[in-house]
Formats: C-alpha cells, sequence, structure tokens
C-alpha cells in the first residue's frame, strides 16, 4: 500500500514510525510541519522535521521523543557564560544539524533538498517533504499577547490561554514539490495524531494541500490525538477548552471538516457522531504499539475506501 501522512511533533513520528515497520505499507511519504520553524541564534531550526529525522535513523532521544540520544550541553553551558539566551537548548549533536542546515540554505538549497539530503546519509528510505519551502510561521494570540510558537510552546511552556491561532505567510506559501502528487497517488492519507490547531492546520494553510485531500481518491484517515479525553502529550486538551470546545473527538472530526472520511481512536473516547470510526488502543509506547496503531489505521482506510 502506497500512504502519505501529515505529521507534526512527537506523537505524529512515532505513527510514521509505526508505518515504516508495517508490513502493509510498500511505500511511505510524510508531509511534515513547518510552522513550528524559526531563526534561533542565526541558526535555522525545524523542530518538526528533525524530531522525524532522529526517530525513523533511531537517534531520537527515547525518554523525550525529541531532540538527539546522548546529550551533551557544552555549547549550552558555553553560550550561557556570555549571558546569551538559555530558554531554548541546542544540545551539541542538535547544533550539528542545525549549523549544517544553515549552511545549505544559505548555499542556495531548498528545504526539501536539505531534508531529503540529511534522510538520505542516514539511511531513511520513507520520503520525507516540507509541506513547503517558503517561510510560514505559526502565532498565537494569547491573554499574554501575541506569541511566536516558540516562545509559546517553549519559553512560555504553554501556559499562557489561547485565543487564536494564525499562520503568516501561508497564503503566499506553494506546497513543497512532490507534496500535492504524494497526497493524490497515495492508496491512503492518514492524518497523525499532532495537535489539530498547531501542527496539521499550518499544512492545511498552504494553498492546495487541503483541496488535495478533498480531491484524492484515496480515504483519508485521521488518528485522533485524544486518549481519555486528554493529549498524550502537548496542549491539544488545554487549548480546545480555552478555544471553547470540548475535548473529544466530536470536536476534532468536526475542526478537520471534509478533509477527512473516517477517524481512528482511542476506545476510551467516544467515537465522533456521523463519520465512519474505529476503536483501538492508540497509545504508542514501544515499537509494537506504534506498529500496531499503524495498520489500525491502515485497516480503517481499507473499510472506506
Amino acid at each position: 500500500m502506497k500512504v502519505t501522512v501529515l505529521t507534526g511533533g512527537v506523537g505524529g513520528a512515532k505513527l510514521v514510525l509505526g508505518l515504516m515497520h508495517s508490513a502493509k505499507v510498500s511505500s511511505l511519504t510524510a508531509v511534515v510541519n513547518t510552522g513550528d520553524d524559526f531563526r534561533h541564534l542565526g541558526l535555522a531550526i525545524s523542530p518538526d522535521i528533525d524530531t522525524l529525522l532522529y526517530t525513523l535513523s533511531g537517534k531520537a532521544d527515547p525518554a523525550q521523543g525529541w531532540g538527539r540520544e546522548s546529550k551533551t550541553w557544552s555549547f549550552m553551558a558555553a553560550l550561557k557564560s556570555l549571558g546569551g539566551p538559555g530558554w531554548f537548548n541546542l544540545g551539541d549533536g542538535d547544533l550539528g544539524l542545525h549549523v549544517w542546515r544553515s549552511a545549505r540554505l544559505a548555499e542556495g538549497a531548498t528545504l526539501s533538498q536539505v531534508t531529503a539530503q540529511a534522510a538520505r546519509l542516514w539511511g531513511i528510505a520513507p520520503v520525507i517533504l516540507p509541506m513547503s519551502d517558503d517561510p510560514v510561521a505559526t502565532w498565537l494570540d494569547t491573554e499574554a499577547g501575541p506569541l511566536a510558537f516558540q516562545h509559546y510552546f517553549v519559553e512560555q511552556q504553554c501556559r499562557p490561554a489561547v485565543r487564536a491561532v494564525r499562520f503568516e505567510g501561508a497564503a503566499k506559501a506553494r506546497p513543497a514539490p512532490g507534496v500535492i502528487e504524494a497526497i493524490l497517488a497515495a492508496d491512503a492519507v492518514l492524518i497523525a495524531p499532532s495537535n489539530p490547531w498547531l501542527s496539521v492546520d499550518p499544512l492545511l494553510a498552504v494553498p492546495g494541500i487541503a483541496a488535495a485531500l478533498r480531491e484524492t481518491r484515496a480515504p483519508v484517515v485521521a488518528v485522533s490525538p485524544l486518549v481519555g479525553g486528554k493529549a498524550v502529550k502537548g496542549p491539544t486538551s488545554k487549548m480546545m477548552a480555552e478555544l471553547g470546545l470540548e475535548p473529544d473527538n466530536a470536536a476534532i472530526a468536526a475542526h478537520y471538516g471534509p478533509v477527512i472520511d473516517a477517524m481512528l481512536h482511542d476506545g476510551s473516547d467516544a467515537a465522533p457522531p456521523g463519520l465512519p470510526a474505529r476503536a483501538a488502543s492508540t497509545l504508542m509506547t514501544t515499537l509494537a504499539d506504534k506498529v500496531r496503531v499503524a495498520d489500525e489505521a491502515l485497516t480503517l482506510a481499507g473499510t472506506v475506501a
């Protein structure tokens, strides 16, 4: 089965890893959120792309799910000794990737080209595509004022109440080469259990991507990020309450609307009404869990194809 998955964050990377190891999948393309990307200390940082690269290459920190394993912090210690900003931690291994990416971009390479080169060098078979090579920045309007994504997520640790989310540059952005083709040519399209507002909406805001999801003949299956009415990781359920929504699958299905055909959800939560759904245990701890959830999503896709 040819599978395309829209993904962002740690939960999304877990599902992509499960798909990579699934016997049901013959080819796999991951389209990754880049609304989290930003410049820090002059470096081009792509957190969701990096999380996926580390996860699929076996380099991810197994405890945190993000960043490289066996972190050392000599760079951060030196930076802080000079009074530099310490709110966004850069491990020494992470720094190597950011410096290399920044240099390649300065040479004229696109983010797509840099990402493909990193995947090839690290032996990653699935195709990894940024949602766009054009800059898109996620901003949150909060009770503390407007905050760029990383300042909200990392520096403020998601504390300020969210009033709205917007994506600067999205209206002028173009899908990265191969993104629309991967959606239209797939046998199944999955939306990972990523935060719908922070990790998936940036993808849908890029002109052409939501239209391709509606146009594709492949079933589009969303995997709910909720387990027992709460997000396994991140501020999804908190944000839903702040936006006046019930933290349930009905609200998530309504948010995605016509771009999805079905939803895989945890058995502890109710299915969204009026939408084909399948209940399963969606908590992904072990590799076997990740493969099982991937297979459950593809089984559901098969029933609505």
